[in-house]
């Protein structure tokens, strides 16, 4: 057991000899969460640091106020890291990884209490204990510095932790606590900013999972409908499971982003003439061209998802209208043709979209399809191998070049 002393100099050597093994815990924890949280999508950051001696004694002599007998006052925190999350979401993520991998001492929700008129900042700390695996043997110093083996983990959002810090500086490091109402009032009001950033973000976070979740779906309807009725007899058939996540409707705004939505969830919903009235909403209340050209996009898909294939060729070239930098829709009007036996002018619109954009695999391979039906094999052969210098395994590519080599006897 670690006896007390309150010899300045004395802590100080103990700190210094002490120190180098502390750095060493810091790096490997900050290896050993690198890899226990990469699963996550966002982009956390995650950083540790030893606390420095000037911090170290002035906890030291605190603690000793509050302590009673002969023990040395063990500072959890002298050895911290910080996670800090993109997303309010990511913290429960980041919380149960913690709960799950590290023996749990003592868990902390600061701020959780807080009024709306006061301005802590919100954070969760972890007391645990390290891993045998770390530190080899480092995290049984004892100098005075750092009692056994325990750590503090601190996580917050970016915004959480921007306010701890500047906190830190103007209220916890300067001693001041103020007075004066109306300094109180401000700082209160810039916290309830930053924690009404972060809800807000929290709430366009889900927004966007929710709006891709759709749009995948839709696509994935889309190309299998192509594959249905272009050349199915290239493709092997893929048993593909089908997932719907419930989403509730918002019916009673009328902003874009909420009737896009809708209009996607209908549409992978098969309710096509419901997607239909709302992507035709949409188009009422826009005179964005960026707009305009996506809304009639995603209508030209749902008329195509209703063999509606002259109004969808409409809609896509509208959408090409609306931003000639659209390669998407040339491409989609390329694929209706195609689907049509139109070959020679799904072969222009292919065509038109590969100028724009030169790295799209299928619609090199669309384009052979257009001229393998035209009986112009080497072309077809050329864009095939187009096709699969961009992406080597795509099926469809490999078996028309196949057939296309033994039409040619090579």
């Amino acid at each position: 057991m670690c006896q007390i002393t309150l010899d300045k100099n004395v802590l100080q050597k103990q700190y210094d000899a002490d120190f180098a093994a502390c750095e060493q815990i810091v790096k490997e924890l900050e290896v050993y969460l690198e890899e226990l949280l990469s699963y996550m999508s966002s982009n956390l950051t995650i950083k540790g640091r030893v606390k420095s001696f000037q911090s170290f004694f002035k906890k030291y002599l605190r603690y000793l106020s509050e302590i009673s007998g002969d023990e040395s006052p063990v500072i959890p925190d002298q050895i911290g890291i910080r996670i800090v999350c993109p997303f309010i979401e990511d913290i429960n993520s980041v919380e149960k990884t913690i709960k799950n991998s590290f023996e749990l001492i003592e868990l902390e929700r600061k701020g959780s209490t807080y009024s709306f008129k006061e301005f802590g900042y919100e954070s969760l700390h972890f007391l645990v204990r390290i891993p045998d695996k770390i530190g080899g043997g480092y995290s049984k110093v004892c100098g005075g510095t750092f009692v056994g083996d325990i750590v503090e983990i601190q996580v917050r959002t970016i915004l959480q932790d921007a306010w701890a810090e500047v906190e830190h500086e103007l209220v916890y490091k300067a001693e001041f606590r103020p007075f004066d109402y109306p300094m109180k009032r401000k700082l209160a009001a810039i916290n309830a900013s930053l924690s009404l950033a972060d809800t807000i973000f929290q709430e366009i976070r889900t927004y966007q999972r929710h709006f891709n979740e759709q749009l995948g779906k839709r696509k994935e309807s889309f190309y299998d409908k192509v594959e249905q009725n272009a050349d199915s007899f290239l493709l092997d058939k893929v048993e593909r499971k089908e997932t719907c996540n419930e989403l509730v409707l918002n019916k009673t705004n009328t902003t874009i982003d909420d009737l896009l939505l809708n209009a996607l969830y209908s549409h992978n919903r098969g309710n096509f003439s419901e997607a239909i009235s709302y992507y035709s909403n949409i188009l009422s209340l826009t005179s964005d061209n960026n707009t305009s050209s996506l809304i009639h996009k995603h209508r030209g898909m749902a008329f195509f998802a209703q063999s509606l294939y002259e109004e969808a060729i409409k809609d896509f070239n509208m959408s090409f209208q609306f931003n000639e930098k659209s390669y998407q829709a040339a491409y989609y009007c390329g694929v209706v043709r195609l689907v049509l036996q139109q070959y020679e002018a799904a072969i222009d619109d292919f065509t038109a979209s590969i100028k724009i954009n030169a790295f799209q695999p299928y619609c090199f391979y669309r384009r052979a399809e257009a001229y393998y039906h035209l009986e112009d094999y080497p072309q077809a052969l050329s864009d095939c191998e187009a096709a699969l210098a961009l992406e080597h395994d795509l099926k469809g590519a490999l078996k028309l070049k196949n057939m296309l080599l033994s039409k040619l006897k090579m």
